[in-house]
């Protein structure tokens, strides 16, 4: 079809993030949601828009500063208006709705001027002995310049009268707060009234600037906050030793280019204007917000709180209905694949199928990929034992994979350190594949063979998101497909060339071609008056060539209906133009992070696909990251994916936003029945 008539203008991808902000800001605003879950969903906001500054605005203004560039400043100011109002109402949201109702439950921030004298004294004693030792203020002159800031740190600016010691006029000091005090501080029950009361530092602090400053008057002060570029600026070509040279830049990070100046809303102008100019920010970079300048530190209150009925009521996963806990992971897989739909099931079988080819005799080989593990992992603990116990072992490790550098570093050292072989991917790209391959010697003594079993996962190998993440995983010893696994490692460690992949498509060689093949082969169908339907389940849909294409099936005649999310760049619903398409989103209690894509080209049994992958629909993923994508050929599992994970949330009118082809979304809920809350239900019932 010719391109002229696809005039399908993308929507902006900063705009698109922040409708999804906007999205799980309205958790935090419904009345079903547990109070503290409510809190919590506002510091996720926080937390998001931290790295939206840290990352996607950092990228977009520095390419805005390109020469020809001046198109991006009309987008730019229209993001920022956007970003402006969201955190406008985010703060709304937390002044006016879910504070005043966590003080109806008995739950209080108490500011200096609610403190009565009780309180005012353990305040000012908890000062004196716990923060004051600590404080450091620097006042600017000429031999005293402006103190660094680093990234998302607590600071106060304080304007003050009179000279100091030494008689001289300096006006503004900077107050730098370490990072090691608590945020937030519980009074004692015996001052709290018979409620949970609690103060936050920035209040603590306030009430005693003065005394930080002898002999001269504090006119006017202001909490800020400084977020900057956070990415990690290395030249992989020219480096030698990829580790080192980011472990050098994590501590660097904390001070890239600055993006964002938060301020508390009473700041007096010239001291935000002082702070702009030092940091070489304009006026929309400004922030003054109605409350602390970091309402991510308010976790804090949420795990400090003693309220179990304003929680999410706990939900334990179930273990597989299909295998017996009692069998063999390697019995288990002589039957067949094993799927896992986490955090529904749980992430146990993932680390027992681990431990057991840890402490099998048999096994003498383990090789994994690892992206985000977090800082404490019984799978990396698992796999050092492996070495202790003399099988080879060699991991793919992605020290690039954003925020989680510096604890990828110390796992590859740890591993390197006794042994394993341990290699960081291919220079210029991310490895963020999540595969577990385990090679096993069976057979008899006379006639030994080694077999392969292999683990594929939609999500990390990190066992505290995979309850809280909604992802999929499959175990199998299917020869085609851990043989395809086998070559991956081969060429990651490599770097050689390998044997075509029988089932398991690879980014960037065969996933992006594979996907807009699917996509066309569906476009023919439509064309002959066949069944067609195409289903994604994404967390971002941003390839133009891939939106071009669902466009081109769409307007063949395919229903389309694609569950993403994120940001999605395909204006949906649009006359002529994609009619045929619908996008939703579903933020509900658990992130939704399954990728799933189906295809129907037909009637028959063999005219469908349906593969499970690491990769979203985005550039980045197709050209620029390793990824992998699997068929599930076991056509009683491909059902199990349809039933669970794609059906429920077509269906979904609780947690489901539809999106408009203006790139707004109208939610569908709060009445209607909920995916997860279905899926907890139902696989709770195969304990």
């Amino acid at each position: 079809m010719p391109a002229s008539k696809l005039a399908v203008p993308l929507l902006n991808r900063e705009s698109a993030i922040l409708e999804f902000n906007r999205r799980v800001l309205a958790q935090a605003r419904r009345a079903d949601v547990p109070l503290l879950e409510r809190l919590r969903y506002i510091c996720i906001v926080s937390s998001n828009m931290d790295e939206f500054f840290e990352v996607r605005l950092a990228d977009y203004i520095e390419d805005a500063r390109l020469p020809g560039a001046g198109a991006l400043d009309g987008d730019l100011e229209t993001v920022s208006r956007a970003a402006h109002a969201l955190i406008d109402d985010q703060y709304k949201a937390f002044n006016d709705e879910v504070m005043p109702d966590l003080e109806r439950a008995g739950i209080v921030v108490i500011s200096h001027a609610e403190r009565d004298k009780a309180q005012r004294q353990w305040v000012d004693e908890y000062f004196q002995t716990q923060v004051r030792p600590l404080l450091l203020p620097v006042g600017l002159d000429p031999s005293h310049p402006f103190p660094q800031v680093a990234n998302k740190s607590l600071n106060f600016i304080v304007r003050l009268e009179g000279k100091d010691a030494f008689g001289r006029q300096n006006s503004i000091a900077i107050v730098r707060v370490p990072r090691v005090l608590p945020r937030v501080i519980r009074l004692p029950d015996r001052l709290a009234g018979g409620r949970q009361a609690f103060v936050l530092l920035t209040s603590v602090i306030r009430a005693h600037l003065a005394e930080l400053f002898l002999d001269r008057r504090v006119q006017a002060f202001s909490q800020f906050r400084l977020t900057r570029d956070s990415e990690l600026a290395v030249d992989e070509e020219e480096v030698k030793n990829l580790r080192q040279a980011l472990r050098s830049g994590l501590t660097t990070r904390h001070y890239g280019q600055a993006t964002r100046l938060e301020v508390g809303r009473s700041c007096p102008r010239d001291l935000s204007d002082f702070l702009l100019g030092q940091f070489a920010l304009p006026p929309a970079a400004l922030y003054a917000v109605n409350g602390p300048v970091n309402l991510v530190r308010l976790n804090a209150l949420i795990d400090a709180a003693k309220a179990p009925a304003l929680h999410f009521a706990p939900y334990a996963p179930s273990w597989p209905a299909s295998w017996p806990r009692a069998q063999s992971v390697f019995e288990r897989l002589e039957q067949g694949d094993l799927l896992l739909h986490h955090p529904f099931e749980s992430f146990d079988p993932v680390v027992q199928f681990l431990r057991e080819a840890v402490h099998d005799p048999d096994v003498l080989a383990i090789k994994q990929t690892i992206y985000r593990t977090g800082g404490e992992s019984p799978l990396m603990e698992l796999l050092l034992e492996a070495v202790r116990r003399g099988k080879e072992v060699m991991c793919i490790v992605e020290l690039k994979a954003r925020f989680d550098e510096e604890a990828n570093i110390n796992w590859a050292e740890r591993l390197e350190a006794i042994g394993a072989q341990v290699v960081y991917g291919v220079v210029g790209l991310k490895t963020h594949a999540k595969l577990l391959l385990v090679t096993r010697r069976e057979g008899t003594p006379k006639r030994p063979v080694l077999r392969r079993y292999v683990h594929l996962s939609t999500g990390n190998y990190n066992p505290k998101t995979a309850r809280l993440y909604t992802d999929l995983s499959m175990m199998s010893a299917d020869a085609k497909l851990t043989a395809d696994a086998a070559s991956v490692f081969q060429q990651l460690a490599s770097l050689g060339k390998t044997r075509p992949l029988a089932k398991l498509l690879q980014a960037p060689f065969t996933l992006h071609g594979a996907m807009l093949a699917r996509v066309e082969q569906v476009a023919r169908a439509a064309r002959a008056g066949r069944s067609a339907r195409i289903v994604l389940k994404l967390n971002a849909l941003t390839d133009v060539a891939l939106i071009q294409a669902l466009v081109e099936a769409g307007q063949a005649g395919a229903e389309i209906d694609l569950i993403v999310r994120g940001a999605c760049l395909l204006p949906p619903g649009r006359s002529g133009l994609t009619e045929r398409i619908r996008v939703r989103s579903v933020v509900g209690r658990f992130l939704e992070h399954t990728r799933i894509l189906y295809f129907l080209w037909g009637d028959g049994p063999r005219d469908e696909a349906l593969y499970l992958t690491s990769a979203d629909w985005m550039s980045r993923n197709m050209f620029r990251r390793i990824e992998v994508a699997w068929p599930v050929s076991d056509a009683a599992l491909r059902a199990r994916v349809i039933d669970e994970c794609l059906v429920p949330y077509l269906h979904d009118a609780k947690d489901a936003w539809q999106q408009q082809g203006d790139g707004s979304y109208r939610p569908l809920g709060p009445e209607g029945a909920s995916a997860q809350q279905a899926l907890m239900q139902r696989l709770r019932a195969n304990r």
